[in-house]
């Protein structure tokens, strides 16, 4: 009996390890589509594999993107946002090696899911103008103004750095956006590209969604927030009067008119 007493804990061990060993691919797959779904539809991790956004965002971080924001609210004026390599017209900031076989690809593929390899034809700027703005460079003191008012971009603009040594002028059309890097030497941006359609200008459609915190390397960790200078009320209050003009112009005749006519049906009834 003690000889049966010791055998039949070990056997009882050799279950749980065989049905851990059966257990594991099922997880792992699991682990995979439910990284797969929030990949999609809620947060994903982008591996930034240039300079253009230094000093905030450096080689080799990791971000996380919030793909739902712009369901609840448009895209401002400051946001970092990640965008789909769709515009056909902007090549990559760093050369990529295709995979040399299936399994290469397929561990690319994973590694882009936790955002622990680039992921090709993504990019990952600033957004400086939005429908309708008037974005140019640059005023008198080598600012960018955006509807005439100027940015301070020392918060965020790589040192040494001026905020752009190629001049422009665009107002931006509907449905697309200004974007830039914050290091503005190395940034292929909006600036490279005012030949194309839309003028330099992005799609929205093409946002995948806004970087929001830096979470890998944990020394450089840190939420990426909207800089001050885009919430100055001079801002704000030129783009609502820019985008309410014709209905103001509107206002302004129609109420005259309205009470001319008033006026004139009164004095008939007297």
């Amino acid at each position: 009996m003690v000889a049966e007493d010791v055998e039949q804990p070990a056997r009882g061990s050799d279950k749980k390890k065989g049905s851990l060993w059966r257990e594991l691919p099922i997880m792992i797959v699991v682990a995979l589509l439910l990284a797969l779904l929030i990949k999609t539809f809620i947060v994903q991790a982008f591996y930034i594999p240039s300079g253009s956004m230094e000093n905030t965002l450096q080689i080799n971080d990791r971000v996380l993107v919030n793909k739902l924001v712009y369901r609840v609210r448009d895209i401002e004026r400051g946001d970092v946002v990640v965008f789909s390599g769709g515009v056909d017209s902007w090549p990559d900031e760093v050369e990529f090696e295709e995979p040399s076989n299936p399994v290469t690809g397929a561990l690319n593929w994973v590694g882009s899911l936790f955002g622990l390899v680039p992921t090709e034809k993504d990019f990952i700027k600033r957004v400086i103008g939005v429908p309708g703005d008037k974005v140019k460079c640059c005023d008198g003191q080598d600012r960018v103004t955006v509807n005439g008012v100027p940015l301070d971009e020392k918060a965020y603009l790589f040192p040494g750095n001026k905020p752009s040594v190629t001049p422009f002028e665009i107002t931006v059309p509907p449905g697309r956006l200004w974007v830039m890097g914050d290091h503005r030497m190395v940034s292929s941006d909006s600036r490279a590209h005012q030949g194309d359609p839309g003028g330099g200008a992005i799609p929205i459609d093409h946002v995948i969604g806004r970087a929001f915190v830096i979470v890998w390397p944990f020394s450089h960790a840190d939420v990426i927030s909207i800089p001050d200078t885009f919430s100055q009320s001079a801002l704000k209050a030129t783009a609502a009067l820019g985008s309410g003009a014709p209905l103001l112009l509107g206002a302004a005749v129609a109420v005259p008119l309205v009470r001319l006519r008033t006026r004139r049906r009164l004095r008939r009834r007297r």
